[in-house]
C-alpha cells in the first residue's frame, strides 16, 4: 500500500494530500460561494436604482401630491372655492367658543378667527344629508337676524318648510293650550344665542336640531352643525342656497327654480345698483 505524502504548516501539525486537496476544494467552493452572493448583491443593487430612478421619473413628488390632494378638493366642493371666499363664509369673530376652536384655522391680524374653507364644505354637505331625512311639514327654519330674512323666506317658498323670519312664538313647540301649538321633527337654527328661544323649546320636547354656528356660538343640542358665518347676508345667502339645492334634489324636486347664487348673496342686486348709479338713477 503505497504511503501518503505527509506535510508541515507552520504549527509543525502534519497534512496528507488529501487533506490539503480537501481543504483547497473547500476553500474554492466557498470562494465560489462568496463570489455568487457578490454577483447577488450586484444585481440587487442594479435592480434597486433601477427601480429608485423608474419611480423618481413616474411618481409625483411629496408637493405634487399636496397639490393634486388640494385640487381634488376643490373640485369636489359644493360650490368653488371662490364662491365661499366672496360670500365671506368663512370669517368668523373675535370670540372662539371651545366647541368652535377645532373649526378654527387661523386668526387674522385683526383678531377674527378664520373658519377652514374645507370643513365648511364637509359641514354643509353633512347638514345636506341630514335635512334630507326629514319631510319638509316636519321641520321649520328659524332665523330671527335680519341679515337672513329674505334667503330664509325664499329657502321655505321652495322646499315647503315652514319659516319663522322675524319672531318666533315662544311655546309653539311645547305649550298644547296655544291655537298655534304643532308638533315638528327637526329645527334649524341659524344662531344658538338670538334664536335660543326655538332652541329651548325643541330640546324640551325631545326633537332634533340642525344649528348654523359661527365661531361664538356654543353647539350644545345640535345633532348636526354647519359652520359659517351666520351674521353676513352674503354668507347666510350661500349657506341656504345650498341646502336648498341640495334638499330639493334630495326629495326629487326641480331644482332649476333655485334661484342662482347671484340672487342668493345679493350681488345681482349689487350690480343693478351699481348700473343705476354709473347712469344717474
Amino acid at each position: 500500500m503505497p504511503k501518503t505524502k505527509k506535510s508541515k504548516d507552520e504549527n509543525n501539525e502534519e497534512f496528507s494530500d488529501e487533506d490539503l486537496k480537501e481543504a483547497e476544494a473547500e476553500s474554492n467552493d466557498n470562494s465560489k460561494e462568496a463570489k455568487s452572493v457578490e454577483d447577488k448583491k450586484k444585481k440587487l443593487l442594479e435592480k434597486a436604482a433601477k427601480l429608485k430612478e423608474k419611480l423618481s421619473v413616474e411618481s409625483p413628488s411629496t408637493e405634487e401630491l399636496k397639490e393634486q390632494v388640494k385640487a381634488k378638493k376643490k373640485s369636489e366642493m359644493l360650490v368653488p372655492l371662490e364662491e365661499y371666499v366672496k360670500a365671506g363664509i368663512y370669517l368668523g369673530t373675535k370670540v372662539v367658543t371651545p366647541d368652535m376652536r377645532q373649526y378654527v384655522y387661523r386668526r387674522r391680524a385683526d383678531g377674527l378667527a378664520i373658519f377652514n374653507t374645507d370643513i365648511i364644505d364637509e359641514k354643509l354637505k353633512e347638514g345636506v344629508e341630514f335635512l334630507s331625512k326629514f319631510k319638509p311639514e316636519d321641520v321649520i327654519l328659524v332665523c330671527k337676524r335680519q341679515a337672513g330674512w329674505k334667503v330664509a323666506e325664499k329657502f321655505s317658498e321652495l322646499t315647503g318648510v315652514r319659516v319663522f323670519a322675524k319672531k318666533y312664538p315662544a311655546g309653539i313647540l311645547t305649550n298644547t293650550d296655544l291655537p298655534n301649538f304643532f308638533e315638528n321633527e327637526l329645527t334649524i337654527v341659524t344662531d344658538q344665542w338670538i334664536d335660543k328661544n326655538a332652541l329651548n323649546d325643541t330640546l324640551k320636547v325631545g326633537k332634533k336640531v340642525l344649528m348654523v354656528c359661527d365661531t361664538n356660538n356654543f353647539s350644545k343640542g345640535a345633532d348636526q352643525i354647519i359652520i359659517g358665518n351666520n351674521k353676513s347676508p352674503k354668507s347666510l345667502g350661500i349657506i341656504f342656497y345650498l341646502l336648498a339645492r341640495g334638499y330639493m334634489k334630495a326629495l326629487g324636486k326641480d331644482t332649476s327654480k333655485v334661484p342662482d347664487l347671484e340672487w342668493w348673496t345679493g350681488e345681482i342686486e349689487e350690480k343693478g345698483a351699481k348700473k343705476g348709479a354709473e347712469k344717474g338713477v
